[in-house]
């Protein structure tokens, strides 16, 4: 009986003893206001160094975005020539070649002046590089190309010179809006025309001469590639590459950020 007493006892002096957190709290203030660490962050040496669990990337993950990154440069080796080099040609008799393009260029451009019994062509082009600025028209590339064309044996009534004084930059607007001003000034009706220009160059010299000439006139384009690379290996020739680079910058700078005044 005593011994039974005895235990009660000590079990109610345990109870007493026994404290609340909050009491402790109260009790210690620096430790109530101590904040709690996450349980996804450890410390070390005092707080000087810090271990946190954060989110990766799984393996999975990084596969795909791999694969991702694949398939766009794939897109990207295989189908931006053929995007920038674009031939589209239009009903049209009249036939407008760039006059700075190459021989081999200027060769295509006779030859499809002949296949598809064009009315006239015409050259375009600002001074030669190189001369230092405008001289005459004489010292341009459109007659330069004029030239050419008739030495493939066109009839020079039929081949007709429109130069243009701008040398820098946007060379192939200030020819566009040049032979704009001839048609205009010589009262000639255009419905629709074709270019002849250089593979990568197409399809920024159709945008700048719609452009130009406005939406009432529909503008064809024929890239000439050329001969010096493989146009499906672009990427393996040097001049390709630059090419694709040169145009592909000059096309998204004339796409977004031109506009022209005139």
């Amino acid at each position: 009986m005593v011994k039974s007493i005895r235990i009660i006892e000590s079990t109610r002096v345990g109870e007493t003893n026994r404290e609340h957190p909050l009491d402790q709290s109260k009790k210690n203030p620096a430790a109530g206001n101590r904040p709690a660490l996450s349980k996804k962050e450890e410390r070390a040496f005092g707080g000087l160094l810090t271990r946190r669990y954060r989110w990766v990337l799984s393996f999975k993950a990084k596969l795909l975005i791999l694969l991702a990154l694949l398939t766009l440069s794939l897109i990207i080796l295989f189908g931006v020539y053929p995007f920038l080099s674009l031939t589209q040609p239009v009903d049209a008799n009249i036939l407008v070649v760039e006059g700075w393009v190459h021989p081999y260029a200027i060769q295509a451009g006779a030859e499809e002046f002949r296949a598809r019994h064009y009315r006239q062509i015409f050259t375009t082009g600002g001074p030669v590089v190189g001369r230092g600025g405008y001289i005459n028209d004489y010292q341009t590339s459109a007659s330069t190309g004029a030239d050419l064309l008739k030495k493939t044996g066109i009839p020079a009534e039929l081949v007709q010179m429109v130069p243009s004084h701008i040398i820098g930059r946007d060379r192939t607007y200030s020819s566009a809006i040049a032979l704009r001003d001839w048609f205009g000034s010589h009262d000639v009706q255009v419905r629709s025309l074709n270019i002849v220009t250089e593979g990568a160059h197409a399809r920024r010299t159709r945008l700048l001469f719609e452009q130009a000439l406005g939406s009432d006139v529909k503008v064809g384009v024929i890239a000439v590639p050329n001969p010096d690379f493989d146009a499906r290996r672009w990427w393996l020739y040097s001049e390709g590459a630059e090419d694709v680079v040169e145009e592909g910058i000059g096309y998204i700078y004339a796409k977004l950020f031109f506009h022209p005044r005139q």
